[in-house]
């Protein structure tokens, strides 16, 4: 067995783990030795100082040696067994649950000077010690510093640490991976030495060449993965798609405004894309209200009037609606436009299925059912996904198939994410970025009131009410909870109601997809003035006559939630409004959260605080996203390092050198079943 297959084998092959421990261990999804190198330490616990019994400290760890001298093992069942000790300072009783007498005499004999350790406690008058993780004869083998695990139920802390000693005794040397000038970055630490580092206790709450080379790896074995793909999307050659810019210009003519500059270059840069023989991988990043939607349709134009079809996902129904909607007003009369979801009757579907297979339809807008098995698409030349960011590499990989060689890829996605973001989880896709929304559109303002001036609230919706604007409001939860004191969004449309009569619509996520549109529906049509929601509301619908959103609880929400929340408004040209409600007794975290939304309209500046504030993990369902989560890196705290490895896999790139030297890397970081499944 090489040093690589070691690694990579099952933890039984460890000494001292048996049937049951390697059951125990496969709970916490370890599975391999270096599943469990890569297991991280949760703290260090120092057993080193010893005390004397009247120096204890209820609640901490400590270290004692006692004069054993009475055993109490009661005959009643369920009852602990309890040894009592002392020092010539005090009484301390040591309980032992779920134990053999045989093993606690064993372990204290009568009359014998034994050193224990373990967390402290005060019972009738007496220090405890319940199951001592530590007891010994010998003061030297429990006086050190140990490393604290994340455990699983059977499993001691003592058995953890005796484990995972056995496996850094056996960490073999690799072959260095990294080049000569990353490494004397990192002062020419080994991966095997910064492995030994990482569990030593003493290092727990440092930062040093250790990590950083460990967190480099973990971020480098990603982008190689990307690269990797990129290459292979390059190698995939298309028929050019042949088309002049007429397109665009029919659209200028059917807008209410002018394409921004980032507009336009984002046009230039797909219409390359789509005119070049290699396939399209893009990304049209833009922050709500950028103008995404209107760049996506004169990509389809430009692909329809090459000869291709073109679908666009969109995650709702109602969404899909609304771009169908929106294709015809922008199409001329002549384009084929269908939209396809699951509430299309079946007579309908079957038309649009063989219209698609026999190129009839230029246009199809509908849902995840655009990629149903039975759909067979004559001539697919363009895929447009919209708000899809937790589509992953294996997802779009699965797309791309789908429309064959000729097809390109636009994703869109409305939610502004940090670069370092982007690298991860679009890696493997080029970028468009829109910043600049349309000089029409206003910035919305931004406000933030007690929950106790909610009748000041009440008097500023009816004034835009009676200036025939149209009003949002949001709340948390469904239905009163005990647990949390969240406003219900029944209770709330049942006050307004009170007040605005039949103006006020409740739409939330218990509604089945029918009465959803239906409300929606009514609320685009002007029908209600007021609609009471949930967060349902937070994806890309547009609702031009909008201009104004309440969200309660604002504390409740995170800041990249409150900005798309926010971006429901201010779709038109008028004057438009953000209200945060909170409680007086706002954390400090939500007061920068309120703060930061009420300062700036820009979503990139929006993201980047989030981050910061709440990390990545919970942005953009990360974990979603196609690719593992990282285990120590942060796009945030090591974004230098992340910049670092775009830079070393570029220069790899123009060196067009092969991965065979990572192989061995890719496979210890769990990469490479990415790239085989992809490739």
């Amino acid at each position: 067995m090489n040093s690589y297959e070691y690694l990579l084998s099952d933890i039984n092959n460890i000494k001292g783990i048996g049937t049951k421990t390697s059951k125990l261990f496969k709970k916490k999804n370890i599975n391999t030795i270096f599943d469990l190198l890569w297991s991280l330490p949760r703290d260090s616990i120092d057993r080193t100082n010893l005390v004397k019994i009247n120096e204890l400290l209820i609640g901490k760890i400590q270290t004692i040696t006692i004069n054993v001298r009475k055993y109490n093992f009661p005959r009643i069942r369920n009852l602990p067994n309890r040894v009592l000790c002392d020092d010539d300072t005090g009484k301390l009783e040591c309980v032992f649950f779920n134990s053999y007498e045989g093993y606690i005499k064993k372990i204290l004999p009568l009359g014998s000077l034994v050193t224990i350790s373990g967390k402290i406690s005060y019972y009738k008058n007496k220090y405890q010690i319940t199951n001592p993780t530590h007891v010994s004869s010998n003061i030297n083998s429990i006086k050190k510093i140990f490393t604290s695990y994340s455990l699983t139920e059977g499993l001691t802390e003592k058995k953890y640490n005796k484990i995972i000693d056995e496996v850094l005794k056996n960490i073999p040397d690799l072959e260095e991976w990294l080049s000569d000038e990353i490494l004397k970055k990192f002062n020419y630490i080994s991966w095997k030495k910064s492995i030994l580092e990482l569990h030593n206790p003493k290092n727990i709450k440092k930062k040093g060449n250790f990590l950083s080379r460990l967190i480099f790896d973990e971020i480098l074995s990603t982008f190689l993965i990307n690269s990797k793909i990129r290459k292979n999307i390059k190698k995939i050659k298309k028929n050019k798609k042949k088309f002049n810019n007429d397109e665009i210009i029919k659209i200028k003519n059917k807008i209410n405004f002018r394409l921004t500059n980032d507009q336009l270059v984002a046009i230039d840069q797909i219409n390359n894309d789509l005119k070049s023989n290699q396939k399209m991988f893009r990304l049209l990043q833009g922050d709500v209200g950028s103008g995404k939607t209107i760049v996506a349709f004169i990509a389809a134009m430009n692909v329809i009037s090459s000869g291709f079809q073109v679908c666009l996902m969109a995650p709702t129904e109602v969404l899909a609606k609304q771009h169908y909607m929106l294709a015809k007003k922008l199409f001329d009369k002549n384009t084929n436009i269908k939209i396809l979801t699951s509430k299309t009757e079946y007579k309908e579907r079957k038309e649009i299925l063989n219209d698609l297979d026999k190129n009839i339809i230029n246009i199809v807008i509908g849902t995840h059912s655009l990629f149903q098995e039975k759909i067979k698409y004559n001539n697919l030349g363009l895929i447009i996904i919209d708000e899809q960011h937790k589509f992953g590499v294996k997802q779009r990989k699965k797309l791309s198939d789908k429309g064959g060689k000729n097809c390109d890829i636009l994703v869109m996605s409305a939610t502004p994410i940090p670069r370092t973001m982007i690298m991860t989880i679009f890696g493997d896709m080029d970028t468009s970025i829109i910043k600049n929304k349309p000089k029409l559109r206003k910035e919305i303002k931004t406000y933030s009131k007690l929950e106790t001036k909610i009748n000041d609230v009440i008097k500023f919706i009816q004034k835009q009410v009676y200036h025939q604007n149209q009003v949002f409001w949001v709340c948390p939860l469904i239905e009163e909870s005990k647990k949390v004191d969240h406003q219900s969004s029944i209770k709330r449309y049942e006050d307004l109601k009170k007040i605005f009569k039949n103006k006020v619509g409740l739409l939330h996520g218990a509604l089945n997809s029918e009465e959803k549109n239906n409300i929606l529906e009514k609320f685009l049509n002007k029908k209600i003035d007021i609609l009471v929601s949930t967060t349902v509301i937070e994806v890309g619908i547009d609702f031009p006559n909008a201009n104004t959103i309440i969200i309660e609880n604002a504390n409740k929400f995170g800041l990249s939630q409150l900005h798309q929340l926010r971006g429901r408004v201010g779709r038109g040209n008028k004057e438009s409004y953000c209200i945060l409600m909170f409680k007086s007794n706002l954390s400090e975290n939500a007061k920068k959260r309120i703060n930061i939304l009420k300062n700036t309209n820009d979503g990139f500046k929006i993201s980047d605080e989030d981050m910061k504030l709440r990390g990545y993990g919970d942005l953009l369902g990360f974990k979603q996203s196609g690719l593992q989560t990282f285990r120590l890196a942060d796009p945030v705290l090591n974004e230098d390092l992340f910049l670092l490895a775009e830079k070393e896999v570029k220069k790899l790139e123009l060196k067009n050198q092969n991965l065979n030297k990572y192989t061995n890397m890719l496979k210890l970081y769990d990469r490479a079943d990415i790239l085989n499944d992809l490739v």
